[in-house]
């Protein structure tokens, strides 16, 4: 590991040494559901629907019989409420009529149900099933180019590089603690870089 990339590894680990998912769940179905949610939406936001949604539909089974209209009516004041609605249900029947009511444990299992892509498999096999992956969102794009771990704009492209950078043992750290430094210090429009604690670090400021 380069001796600028572990600066910013100790650094952010200093920062943000308990780093994890910051959303709510006991299950691994609760996690799936949760990350499906979190698109678009924050996770103070999925926190409360979900607070009231597993009260009722919590595993496969009570998702499917809850039905995709009550579905949409608990889970609204989510973005994009309607289509969470109708795959959080086909995910369901998909995983009752497919894998036994289980959540599988590959990532390609993963991203063939309704409304799961890399970024969500990859959440669900770092958090759920401990597999080293680098989920990448809107805050570790960002916070990665910023950095200079990584260039560009595509998802899997940026994934891949960071791939290479860090180690393979601590990728589902970072993608913890790139996403806290990127919601609360290094934001897309205004960003704290006076008070970041790994400002030094940083190719856009430099070093006095």
């Amino acid at each position: 590991m380069k001796e600028s990339v572990k600066a910013i590894v100790d650094g952010l680990a200093l920062l943000y040494p308990d780093a994890r998912a910051e959303l709510n769940y006991t299950s691994l179905f609760e996690l799936l559901v949760a990350v499906i949610l979190s698109a678009q939406c924050t996770d103070v936001r999925v926190n409360i629907i979900t607070e009231d949604l597993f009260q009722v539909a919590n595993t496969p089974q009570s998702m499917v019989d809850l039905g995709e209209e009550n579905i949409r009516e608990i889970i609204r004041s989510c973005g994009m409420f309607r289509q969470k609605a109708k795959n959080l249900h086909l995910t369901a029947q998909r995983l009752l009529d497919v894998y036994g009511g289980e959540v599988p444990t590959t990532r390609e299992e993963l991203m063939t149900l309704p409304g799961v892509g890399r970024k969500t498999a990859n959440v669900v096999l770092s958090a759920g099933f401990g597999e080293p992956a680098i989920a990448v969102d809107t805050h570790v794009l960002r916070v990665s180019n910023r950095l200079g771990l990584a260039k560009g704009t595509d998802p899997l492209k940026v994934e891949l590089q960071l791939h290479k950078v860090f180690p393979k043992e601590i990728w589902s750290v970072m993608h913890h603690r790139l996403i806290l430094h990127g919601r609360y210090c290094c934001k897309a429009r205004n960003p704290q870089c006076d008070t970041c604690g790994i400002a030094e670090h940083c190719p856009r400021i430099g070093v006095e």
